[in-house]
């Protein structure tokens, strides 16, 4: 099934099921040539090339492991627009924290234990294929503010 004959709510699953696998290149299948990522600190980056090149620190691990899990999830889909409300966990414990800075993973361990939480939001465009075109992250913070995460453990794909 290509991307535009499927609906973009699944679409938005499947890519942050792919962010969730630690899946670079699947998560950039999902991306139209010549999209555009905002992550939401005032930067802009154009092209596969340059959303990859943003993207490789969190998927080598430079963060600890990383977990999306969306709370809202709202799709227009005759606008080709979505946005999603999520939480992303952070896990810098054992093998997880071994790729962290080793500073971020210390002031980390220190101010919030070893696996924390912070909220973001969303907001998709997408092409009449159902490639992504922009991704846009917003949050009025530089840092994120997070917190001790108490959920229940979660599990990661084992580090190549």
């Amino acid at each position: 099934m290509t991307q535009h004959q499927r609906s973009l709510s699944a679409t938005v699953d499947e890519f942050v099921d792919a962010f969730n696998a630690n899946d670079l290149d699947r998560v950039m299948a999902f991306f139209a040539d010549d999209a555009e990522y905002e992550p939401g600190d005032g930067a802009q980056h154009r092209g596969k090339a340059a959303i990859r090149a943003e993207f490789a620190p969190q998927f080598a691990g430079r963060y600890g492991a990383m977990r999306f899990d969306v709370h809202d999830k709202l799709v227009d889909e005759s606008g080709r627009r979505a946005a999603i409300r999520w939480a992303c966990r952070i896990d810098v414990s054992g093998r997880h924290g071994r790729g962290v800075f080793p500073l971020l993973r210390l002031l980390g361990l220190l101010r919030y234990g070893p696996r924390m939480v912070w909220q973001g939001m969303d907001v998709f465009h997408f092409d009449a294929e159902g490639l992504i075109t922009g991704k846009y992250s917003y949050a009025n913070f530089k840092i994120p503010p997070m917190k001790r995460d108490r959920g229940a453990p979660w599990s990661t794909p084992a580090a190549a």
